[in-house]
């Protein structure tokens, strides 16, 4: 009888344990993934119910899902390292529009009726790509020294940025849109090619997150900067790099978004810093620091698509979207907080 009462009470642990090595071996996105999935269907079945009409089987539709992803997933990819060092970064929606228009201003061709600098038209489309990217890696340089060297907050930092960077392409443009602008250069923007730079842009940082010393020395700033310290990483040094990065990513997305709708105008980004750290966020990103992944990030990037293009589709108000995608940053932070009061 004891042997059979060890059995019994052996059971439930042996079936944890393989429930336990399953859900272990299960990507760490899947969770996220089957949201995505989830959130497709109902808006699948919304409409079906409301219009009629399929919402996923649109080509047209997915193709714009997808531009929409391209653009605030390049920059997000740059965020979600800023957030894994517990970082934050609200300046990359105005690098976005300063970049645009520095780019569009060197990408102007003969045939605009008042060219910016009329002494360089026709350039070639490497130089206005390399301005615009140019411009928010020194943005960011400056951000990461103004947090690293003054110990601002990054909060307060990315915030005056924010600012500095829009009115700076206000006045760059005088209010102004840019437009004329090369096929060389917009063609970095049509067709799949945006899609393609995102997708580079994300399997680029995620090996170097996931293989690289950079990626480890990343995580270990966010998980405990006082042991990275005392471990002999140069924190500082990093986090300029981190901020580095998201400040070119930023520039790049800003060249792609002005390369796609053919014109530079400084009310370009508006709000994609929200769309960026929602996306990081409800990827698994979590603003505690130390964790977070490129692949979360892809997938809370389209989430944020769907749900802003099913909203559309099944025709519910401009600004009540804006209510419910900040109900969803609130919730996924809150989510995330949860998260690590249990593992503390």
């Amino acid at each position: 009888m004891s042997n059979v009462k060890v059995s019994s009470q052996q059971q439930p642990a042996e079936r944890g344990s393989l429930f336990g090595n399953l859900k272990s071996k299960m990507p760490k996105d899947t969770g996220i993934f089957v949201v995505m999935l989830g959130i497709a269907l109902i808006f699948e079945i919304a409409g079906w119910y409301v219009r009629d009409q399929s919402f996923l089987l649109n080509p047209n539709r997915l193709v714009l899902i997808v531009l929409q992803v391209a653009i605030i997933g390049i920059i997000a990819v740059g965020v979600t390292q800023v957030i894994i060092t517990t970082g934050i970064d609200l300046s990359s929606g105005s690098l976005i529009a300063l970049s645009a228009v520095v780019a569009a201003s060197l990408a102007q061709t003969s045939d605009s009726l008042s060219p910016m600098f009329p002494s360089l038209v026709n350039l070639p489309a490497v130089v206005p790509i390399v301005a615009g990217i140019g411009v928010g890696l020194v943005c960011g340089v400056f951000n990461g020294f103004l947090i690293t060297k003054t110990g601002i907050p990054p909060f307060i930092a990315t915030l005056g940025m924010m600012v500095s960077a829009r009115g700076l392409a206000q006045y760059y443009t005088q209010g102004n849109p840019i437009s004329f602008l090369s096929d060389g250069f917009t063609a970095i923007g049509q067709g799949a090619m945006p899609v393609i730079i995102f997708l580079v842009v994300a399997v680029i940082f995620h090996i170097a997150l996931k293989h690289t010393r950079y990626g480890k020395y990343v995580y270990a700033i966010g998980g405990n900067m006082t042991s990275a310290k005392v471990s002999g990483i140069n924190v500082n040094k990093y986090l300029v790099i981190v901020y580095t990065i998201a400040g070119g990513l930023a520039g790049l997305a800003g060249v792609v978004l002005a390369a796609r709708v053919s014109s530079g105008q400084s009310s370009m980004g508006m709000s994609y810093e929200l769309d960026a750290i929602a996306a990081a966020v409800i990827g698994g990103s979590s603003l505690m620091g130390g964790v977070g992944r490129i692949t979360g990030t892809l997938i809370g990037a389209v989430i944020l698509g769907l749900i802003k293009s099913g909203f559309t589709f099944v025709g519910v108000d401009a600004y009540v979207q804006d209510i419910i995608k900040g109900i969803i940053i609130v919730a996924a932070v809150s989510i995330d907080m949860h998260r690590n009061r249990k593992k503390r």
